[in-house]
This record gives C-alpha cells, structure tokens and sequence, in this order.
C-alpha cells in the first residue's frame, strides 16, 4: 500500500512479491475489525472538518477503501491510488463510488475525467514508512504538485519504520512543502520529543 518506483521497491511490494497471500490478510483482518466495532475511520474525519462540502481529495496509499468511501459518503470528490492491485479491486467492490487507481505515489498519472489538483491528500496507514528511502522525496513532491494553492497534505506514519520524523521533516522542506501544524496523534495530541507517531499538515 505504497510507491515503487525504479529507484527502489517498497517493503509492501517486496512482501506481496514473496506472499501474494499477504493482501487478502490485510483485508480480512480490517473487516473483521469494523465488524467488531473498531474506529478505522479517526483519519478521513480528519480530513472531513478540514474540508468543504465537495472538495477534491487524494488518498494516497488508499489500500481497500475505507478513507475513500467514508469522504465520498460525506459529499467529497474522491480519488484513492494505491500500488496493490488486490488493495483497489477491494476498494471497488467494497466502497464504490470514489474512482480508484493502480499506481506508484513516486510518479503516477490519473486518468481523463478525475481531479488533476486536490484540496486535501490524504497519506495515512505508514505509506510512508513503507516506502523505499529513494522514492520518499518523490512522493512528497507529488504531493505539493497536486496540491490547489489553499490545499492541505495530512501524513501520518509511526516510529520505528525506517523513516524518522527528523528525516522526514527534512524531506519535507527539501521538496518545498511547509509544516502548518504537527501532532503525535489522529487526534491532533501534541507533537514533542517523546512522541512515536506523527500526523504531519503540510501546504506549500
């Protein structure tokens, strides 16, 4: 549920390639937890008090959908881009109404008829902690690149994932992006030395 791209290939990538069995778990597992009541949506609310009613969203790293459909249920344009083609067929047949691509977030095109700009991206579920190094920089240039001039980019992504928060907010800044805010939660807790996660609002 990441980017590859020819300068690396993401951990997701690598590991679907050594289990193709490993995408059906990740989708089994997330229905049984919204079976069993499990919030799997705190991102896309987000998202939903930062926007207007009809705004253009990109899920970037969408895996089945659930971001996706919730945000298109409360009136948003939706696009959602994924690497896994299992993750997308999912999305569609679970959460349709968004339109669903099957690309690497280093460097995708969309198709004719979606948004080309969007007023939020949305890049949740450690994409980037999945991401290969080489392509991190990519990703987030294509972030600012499809960004409205008042949009909005949300990443969030864990510690102990390969990529520390001071890497990425170097990363961040190489590409031109600027941090409006930084939390350690979905949640919006504050953000300080001790936290293990980060939820990132960068414009450009």
């Amino acid at each position: 549920m990441t980017a590859q791209s020819p300068a690396g290939q993401s951990q997701w990538a690598q590991i679907i390639a050594r289990d193709p069995g490993h995408s059906q778990r990740y989708i089994d597992r997330f229905a049984m937890m919204a079976a069993q009541g499990h919030d799997l949506v705190g991102e896309a609310r987000l998202i939903d008090a930062m926007m207007p009613r009809g705004a253009t969203v990109l899920d970037a790293g969408c895996g089945p959908g659930r971001h996706c459909g919730y945000l298109h249920q409360a009136g948003h344009r939706v696009v959602g881009v994924d690497l896994d083609p299992a993750l997308i067929a999912e999305a569609e047949r679970a959460e349709p109404g968004p339109d669903y691509v099957v690309g690497d977030l280093a460097g995708f095109e969309l198709p004719a008829g979606v948004p080309k700009r969007f007023d939020a991206i949305l890049c949740a579920g450690n994409v980037l902690g999945f991401a290969h190094p080489l392509t991190r920089r990519p990703i987030l240039a294509g972030f600012r690149d499809r960004l409205t001039p008042e949009g909005r980019a949300v990443v969030g992504f864990g510690a102990g994932r390969g990529y520390a928060f001071d890497d990425f907010f170097a990363d961040v800044a190489a590409v031109g992006l600027t941090r409006e805010q930084t939390f350690s939660t979905w949640d919006l807790r504050p953000f300080g030395p001790a936290a293990n996660f980060v939820v990132a609002v960068l414009v450009c």
